[in-house]
């Protein structure tokens, strides 16, 4: 059903303003409380930016599809993303508390690193399995961010904020951390967590006008 809706399968509110931006009314789909949507997020021995970002998006789109069929919802295509930090090989994930956000900002200061947002976009009920058939299609957002050099006493500052808790890396660039980024190539929006380019062409391809 193009152009009507789209059910956005993510607990973050930067998406869904992000989709807000361009027009694109969404309805959450929002894990249920017995499900363990972190340990979608678990990082494989030796698993490479790219393939992990990639991989754990996917996982998320089928445990939303799953999610859309048990409560029986109306069809729509649902729209899952994930980012991830990486400083060479190295995925920096959601800092756990103060201490661990301390470590990966100390370990950004000074640095480039890659941001990677893939998105999927998954119809439910295609060749009439609601799951299991499912129309699937994914982008892939990869950006560069070059941090300034951080003291000690600017990290902890930051850190005190609050910003970093939640999000991978440890910094929201849509936030306090834009002071501490002095370059960026790539899609802002990406970074942000939805690549707009990419979500758009793939918005498209299922009819919608944008």
């Amino acid at each position: 059903m193009p152009d009507s809706f789209v059910y956005l399968a993510s607990q973050s509110p930067r998406r869904a303003q992000l989709l807000d931006q361009i027009g694109v009314a969404h309805q959450l789909l929002l894990p249920d409380a017995d499900e363990d949507a972190e340990s979608l997020e678990a990082v494989l021995p030796g698993e490479a930016p790219r393939d992990y970002v990639q991989r754990v998006t996917l996982l998320k789109l089928q445990a939303a599809l799953q999610r859309w069929q048990r409560r029986g919802l109306p069809p729509a295509p649902v729209l899952c993303a994930d980012t991830t930090v990486a400083l060479g090989s190295t995925i920096l994930g959601k800092p756990a508390d103060a201490q661990e956000a301390i470590e990966m900002l100390t370990q950004l200061s000074g640095q480039q690193h890659e941001v990677l947002t893939a998105v999927a976009v998954g119809v439910p009920g295609a060749g009439g399995d609601p799951v299991g058939t499912a129309v699937l299609h994914e982008e892939l957002s990869v950006s560069q961010v070059t941090f300034d050099r951080l003291e000690a006493e600017r990290i902890a500052a930051y850190v005190a904020t609050g910003e970093p808790f939640g999000k991978a890396g440890a910094y929201g660039v849509q936030g306090h951390a834009a002071t501490l980024i002095a370059h960026i190539d790539g899609s802002f929006s990406g970074i942000m967590g939805l690549p707009l380019f990419e979500t758009a062409r793939l918005l498209r391809g299922f009819g919608w006008r944008i």
